[in-house]
């Protein structure tokens, strides 16, 4: 199936074939035509699969054919997406340029951790489409710069990620001001009973969309564990990142403070790395994910949060310094190294706290997770011993058509580049 075959008119698809996209994703597939016939929609789907374009040609085509933007000061704001980071909104505002470039819609991005003025300044010239994150959008309603009177299309975007950066209360005050007559798009990438309660107050009687992320984890990616004590968990990081890939690694701490620190771990250890948490400004973060992306910058620590605004093609290396707490976070997190027909490698560091995170992700993804023995930093003792009836390798998974191989792989991956949103 192409795009033209989900009758998407002809200024989109310039602009997509301009893109190089002409084939949609899973997701891109069965969203638009539910979204071309203005019905609501509730997705779970994780970052990478194409979600962006998924809600985002709908309403640009949607905007072009009603035809109510005549002049810049004519424009009222018609469609509002919302989502968690600064990194993702930037990203999605990137993507209604891309997709709408032919079709005269303008839209713009607010949100927190800057001057207000550029902003205020592209709201004052009018827009279509505004993109946000909830402190910055409550700001400037509140100083009279943002009316939602006039919104016909609003999507909730990574509402999981949402309500884990205590979004809920600013969410409902930006709902409560929507008009009720409106098509409404729900995404998360996971879907725990909070999330669905959610969706039921912004959604009226959607359909449903899913793209199921452990597909992706056991087809794709070649996952392997290392049992380390906490305190040896930074030696292990150094002497993986020394020993084996150096290109484009993601590393994934729990907390803000632990990123920073195994930044500076790194770095005494001359391995260049930057951190990307919601503590950082906006240049910081920004300037963080350009040097990644550039090959200047090895090793980016994130946190979860803050990942959620990184796309990146065939990144070489995902390691949970830390592993989740919660299984759908780890599917999230090592599907960055898998995406599309890409195959990935992902790393998890568990210490003897951690043991139960690991039965629960093996659970959910139904596979035991290798574990690789031959390292210098093993556990000793009984919280060396393996989980239930799995059976420790001694060296990474042999995966069929990978070799399989100490540094298959490792060493030849391409630098990393922007991907389809």
């Amino acid at each position: 199936m192409t795009f033209k075959d989900l009758e998407i008119i002809e200024p989109i698809l310039k602009a997509l074939s301009a893109e190089g996209y002409t084939h949609p994703t899973p997701i891109q597939e069965q969203s638009i035509p539910i979204l071309l016939k203005r019905n609501d929609l509730l997705g779970c789907a994780q970052t990478g699969t194409g979600k962006t374009a998924a809600f985002a040609v709908p309403i640009l085509q949607h905007l072009f054919l009603d035809h109510k933007s005549t002049s810049n000061n004519q424009r009222k704001i018609r469609a509002l997406i919302i989502t968690p980071t600064r990194e993702l909104a930037i990203q999605i505002s990137d993507s209604f340029t891309a997709y709408g470039k032919f079709t005269g819609i303008k839209n713009t991005v607010i949100f927190g951790g800057v001057k207000q003025g550029g902003q205020t300044d592209a709201l004052r010239r009018g827009v279509d489409v505004l993109v946000a994150t909830p402190g910055r959008l409550l700001d400037l309603m509140n100083q009279g710069y943002i009316s939602l009177k006039d919104i016909e299309y609003f999507v909730l975007d990574e509402a999981d990620h949402m309500l884990d950066m205590g979004f809920i209360h600013d969410i409902k005050k930006i709902i409560a001001k929507l008009p009720t007559k409106r098509q409404s798009l729900f995404f998360s990438a996971t879907m725990p009973a909070d999330i669905v309660d959610l969706s039921r107050k912004i959604l009226g009687n959607p359909q449903r969309v899913s793209v199921k992320p452990e597909q992706a984890t056991a087809e794709k990616v070649e996952q392997a564990v290392y049992f380390v004590s906490k305190k040896s968990k930074p030696k292990l990081l150094v002497h993986l990142l020394e020993t084996e890939a150096r290109e484009s690694t993601l590393v994934f701490s729990r907390t803000k403070h632990g990123a920073d620190k195994i930044v500076r771990f790194l770095e005494k250890a001359d391995i260049s790395a930057a951190a990307i948490h919601g503590n950082k400004s906006q240049g910081a973060r920004q300037r963080a994910l350009g040097e990644f992306k550039s090959g200047e910058t090895s090793v980016l620590v994130a946190t979860d949060i803050a990942a959620r605004g990184i796309d990146i093609e065939e990144l070489s290396l995902v390691i949970n310094y830390d592993l989740p707490n919660i299984p759908e976070t780890y599917v999230h997190r090592i599907g960055r190294t898998g995406r599309a027909s890409a195959s990935g490698i992902a790393i998890s560091f568990c210490d003897a706290e951690e043991r139960d995170f690991l039965r629960d992700i093996q659970k959910l993804i139904d596979q035991k997770i290798p574990v690789v023995t031959n390292h210098p930093f093993l556990v000793d003792g009984i919280d060396d011993k393996p989980l239930d009836d799995e059976k420790p390798k001694n060296s990474r998974s042999q995966k069929s058509g990978n070799g399989g191989g100490r540094n298959n792989g490792w060493k030849n991956r391409k630098p990393a580049a922007n991907k389809q949103r």
